[in-house]
C-alpha cells in the first residue's frame, strides 16, 4: 500500500490512482484545476443536497432544487434537435405529471424503467404550469442507499458525474495525510480541532452545523498558510531607494493640465502620494483603490511621467490585450515626447524582438503589455517605475518579477475592485494604501434596475430603439457553454437568439475562449461603432472604455457577486449621456432579491464591497480572483470574516516563536505555483 503523503510534500498523488479516475476524468478534472490527489481533496463541495425529506413538485417554485419521489410513465426516448440531443421521459408525482430531461447523459434511457419507482434529485423548471426536472440525479426507490442524509455537489465538467467526484474524494481522504500547517504549540493554545475530522465533515457532515465547523476550521488552515506564505515572498526585501527622481512638482502640475479635464481632489491626493513617494527615502509600494470611472489611470499616468521626466523607463501592465492595447493609447496621447512600445503575447516574432531590443538599448521610455512582458527575456536600461493595471489579476510573484526587472524600482498597483479595508490591511499590508473616493463630475450616475421576466420584451424593444438613436448595448452572461444543470443560457445561445429577435441590430459575440487579436479586434469595432450590441462573458468587467455605452444587462444576475456586478455596471455612463444597468434574474427569491437591492440602491464601491464580505463571506468574496492562484476553492467555504484576523494572529505568533519560514516557503509554491522562491 502506497504511503499518505502531505500537502507540503515533494511526491504527488497522480489523479489516476484515486478510485474511478480514469485518464478522460482526469483531464476533465485538469480542467476544474484538479491535477493531484490532495488537490482533489481540497476540492470543497460548492453545495450540499438535504435529502432528508421529499417535496411535492406542484408545489415547487421554478429553478428549486428539490427531492421527489415519482414513478416513470413513459419509456425514455432521446429527442434530437438541431444543435443537441437528450433523453426525456414523462412521470407522475403524487399523481400529477411532470417530465425530466438529461443533456449528454444517452446512458440514463437505460437506467431508467417504464413503471420503475425512484427518487429524483434536480433543479425545478415551472414554465406556463408544466413542470420538469432538469437533469436529475436518481435511484430506484426501494434500493436507495445514496441519496440520503446531507450530501455534497461538486461542479463538473465533461464525463464527470457527482458519484465519480464523490467516490475519488472518498479515496483522497484515505490516501492523503492531512497535516496542519499550524505549529502543534499554536493549535493546542487555541484549542484547534483535528483538521482531518474537519475535511471528513465538510465533504460528509452529518448535520449542517458540522458543515460550518468544518468549514471555519479549514478557511482559518488555509488563511494562516496563504498569510504566511505573503510574509515570506514580501520578507527580507531591501526597500531603501536606489533611484534618484529629478521630475518637480511644478513640472506635475503642468503636466497635469494635458487632461481634457480638471482632476479631482481625490485624483490630486493620489498624485501627491505618489510624488511624495518616489521622492522619499524608500521604494514605492503602493495600492491605489478606485471605484469605477473614479480616474485612476489619470494617476498612473502622472506617476509614468515623474518617472519619464527624470531619465528613467517605466512599464505598464494589463491583464488583458484590450485593456493594455487601451493603455497603450493613452500612453501615446498624452505623453507624445516620449517614445512608446507595445508588447503581448499576440505581437508578431519581428514585433517582440524590435521592442525587447529597444527596451534593453535605452531607445524605448515606456513599454505597455499583458503578461508578456513579464519574460525572462524582456531587459530594460533603466527602469524606474512599474504599474500593475487591475492588480488582482497579477499574483504577488508575477508583480513581483515585473519590479525585479529594475534596480529597485517602484512598484504602484492599481485595483477597481474595491477591497473592503479590513482584508486590505492584511493581504496589503506592505503597501500603502492610497483611495479616490470621487469620480469626474461630467460623468451621469447610472439608473439600476431588477427586470421581471414580464418586462422583458419592453427591455430588448428599448434596446433597439437606442440602437438606432446611436447607443450601445452590452449583454453579459455568467457561462460560454450550457450550464450542467441547463438552468443558464450559454452566451453563443444568447447572441443566436438576440440576433433573431432584433433583426436590424448589429449584434458582436465575446468571450475567454476567442484568442487575445481576436477579442481585441471585436473591442475595437465596438468602439468604432461598428456593432450596436455586445454579447459576452465577464471578459469586458474591466478596463473597457466605451463612451457611447448606455446599457448593461446582466442576465443570472444572482450568480455574481456584488462587486463583479458593480464592475460590469462600471462599463456603462462613462461619458455625459444618461445610462441603464438592467439585472435580470435567472432564480427568483428573496435573497437574491434583497441582495441585488444592495447593488440598485448603492454606487460607492467601497460600500458595495462591504456589503459583499458580509452577505457572501470572504472566501466568497475573495476568491480566486483576489488572492490570485493562492486559494483555488476556498470560495465554495462559508465562514465568518474574523477567520481571517484569527489566522493573522497565529501566523504572527507562528512566526514570533520560528521555525514556519520554510513551511511557508513550501505553502507558496503550492499556492502560487512560483517555481522559484528565494529566501533571504
Amino acid at each position: 500500500m502506497r504511503p499518505a503523503f502531505d500537502f507540503f510534500g515533494t511526491e504527488k498523488m497522480k489523479l489516476t490512482e484515486l478510485k474511478g479516475i480514469s485518464d478522460k476524468r482526469a483531464k476533465d478534472l485538469n480542467k476544474l484545476n484538479i491535477f493531484t490527489a490532495e488537490d482533489m481533496a481540497r476540492f470543497y463541495p460548492r453545495a450540499y443536497l438535504d435529502l432528508t425529506t421529499t417535496s411535492r413538485l406542484s408545489a415547487c417554485y421554478h429553478n428549486d432544487v428539490v427531492l421527489v419521489s415519482c414513478r416513470v410513465s413513459s419509456a425514455p426516448q432521446t429527442v434530437s434537435t438541431g444543435r443537441r440531443s437528450f433523453v426525456k421521459v414523462w412521470c407522475e408525482n403524487d399523481g400529477e405529471p411532470f417530465s425530466a430531461v438529461w443533456f449528454n447523459a444517452p446512458y440514463v434511457r437505460d437506467k431508467l424503467k417504464s413503471g420503475g419507482e425512484y427518487l429524483f434529485y434536480g433543479r425545478v423548471q415551472n414554465k406556463y404550469g408544466a413542470p420538469s426536472m432538469v437533469n436529475p440525479t436518481f435511484e430506484p426507490l426501494e434500493r436507495n442507499y445514496r441519496l440520503k442524509g446531507i450530501v455534497p455537489v461538486y461542479p463538473l465538467r465533461g464525463s464527470l458525474s457527482q458519484r465519480a467526484v464523490r467516490d475519488a474524494v472518498a479515496d483522497a481522504l484515505r490516501k492523503v495525510a492531512l497535516v496542519s500547517a499550524i505549529p502543534p504549540a499554536v493549535r493546542k493554545k487555541y484549542a484547534l480541532s483535528d483538521l482531518k475530522k474537519a475535511y471528513s465533515d465538510i465533504h460528509n457532515p452529518v448535520t449542517f452545523a458540522d458543515k460550518d465547523a468544518a468549514a471555519e476550521r479549514i478557511a482559518l488552515e488555509e488563511y494562516f498558510i496563504l498569510i504566511s506564505a505573503f510574509k515570506v515572498i514580501k520578507g527580507g526585501k531591501d526597500d531603501a531607494r536606489v533611484l534618484r527622481y529629478t521630475c518637480t512638482r511644478e513640472q506635475v502640475e503642468t503636466f497635469c493640465a494635458r487632461f481634457p479635464f480638471p482632476l479631482t481632489e481625490g485624483q490630486k491626493r493620489a498624485v501627491d502620494d505618489i510624488y511624495e513617494n518616489v521622492h522619499s527615502p524608500n521604494r514605492m509600494n503602493r495600492l491605489l483603490q478606485g471605484d469605477v470611472g473614479s480616474g485612476k489611470t489619470a494617476v498612473a499616468i502622472c506617476g509614468i511621467y515623474m518617472a519619464l521626466a527624470s531619465g528613467y523607463q517605466a512599464a505598464m501592465l494589463a491583464p488583458t490585450e484590450v485593456l493594455a492595447e487601451q493603455n497603450y493609447q493613452l500612453i501615446c496621447r498624452y505623453l507624445p515626447e516620449f517614445r512608446a512600445g507595445f508588447l503581448s503575447g499576440s505581437s508578431s516574432a519581428k514585433e517582440k524582438k524590435s521592442v525587447k531590443a529597444a527596451l534593453a538599448a535605452g531607445e524605448l521610455d515606456v513599454v505597455c503589455g499583458t503578461h508578456a512582458v513579464l519574460q525572462d527575456d524582456v531587459e530594460f536600461a533603466s527602469l524606474a517605475l512599474c504599474v500593475c493595471d487591475e492588480q488582482h489579476r497579477f499574483g504577488v510573484a508575477q508583480r513581483s518579477a515585473l519590479s525585479e526587472k529594475g534596480a529597485g524600482a517602484d512598484m504602484l498597483v492599481m485595483s477597481a475592485t474595491p477591497i473592503p479595508r479590513t482584508l486590505s490591511l492584511i493581504f496589503y499590508g506592505d503597501l500603502d494604501i492610497t483611495e479616490i473616493k470621487d469620480k469626474p463630475k461630467a460623468r451621469a450616475p447610472v439608473t439600476t434596475a431588477i427586470v421581471p421576466s414580464r418586462k422583458y420584451d419592453d427591455m430588448l424593444a428599448y434596446v433597439g430603439r437606442e440602437a438606432k438613436a446611436g447607443n450601445q448595448s452590452y449583454f453579459v452572461c455568467p457561462k460560454i457553454e450550457e450550464d450542467e444543470e441547463g438552468s443558464v443560457m450559454s452566451v453563443t445561445e444568447l447572441f443566436d437568439e438576440l440576433k433573431n429577435r432584433l433583426p436590424s441590430v448589429r449584434f458582436a459575440l465575446l468571450h475567454g475562449k476567442m484568442k487575445d487579436k481576436e477579442k481585441a479586434e471585436i473591442m475595437q469595432n465596438f468602439k468604432a461603432k461598428k456593432f450596436d450590441c455586445l454579447v459576452s462573458t465577464t471578459v469586458i468587467e474591466v478596463g473597457v472604455d466605451v463612451p457611447d455605452a448606455t446599457i448593461m444587462i446582466v442576465y443570472n444576475a444572482e450568480r455574481f457577486g456584488l462587486s463583479q456586478l458593480h464592475q460590469l455596471r462600471g462599463r456603462v455612463g462613462r461619458g455625459s449621456k444618461q445610462s441603464y444597468c438592467f439585472l435580470l434574474l435567472g432564480a427568483d427569491g428573496e435573497e437574491a432579491r434583497a441582495r441585488l437591492a444592495v447593488l440598485k440602491n448603492n454606487t460607492d464601491g467601497f460600500k458595495i464591497a462591504e456589503y459583499d464580505l458580509e452577505m457572501r463571506g470572504s472566501g466568497d468574496f475573495l476568491g480566486t480572483r483576489q488572492s490570485g492562484k493562492f486559494i483555488n476553492e476556498i470560495r465554495n467555504l462559508r465562514y465568518p470574516p474574523s477567520v481571517i484576523f484569527t489566522a493573522k494572529k497565529l501566523s504572527d505568533e507562528a512566526f514570533e516563536a520560528g521555525g514556519v519560514e520554510a513551511l511557508a516557503a513550501l505553502a507558496l509554491k503550492k499556492y502560487s505555483g512560483l517555481k522559484d522562491v528565494v529566501l533571504n
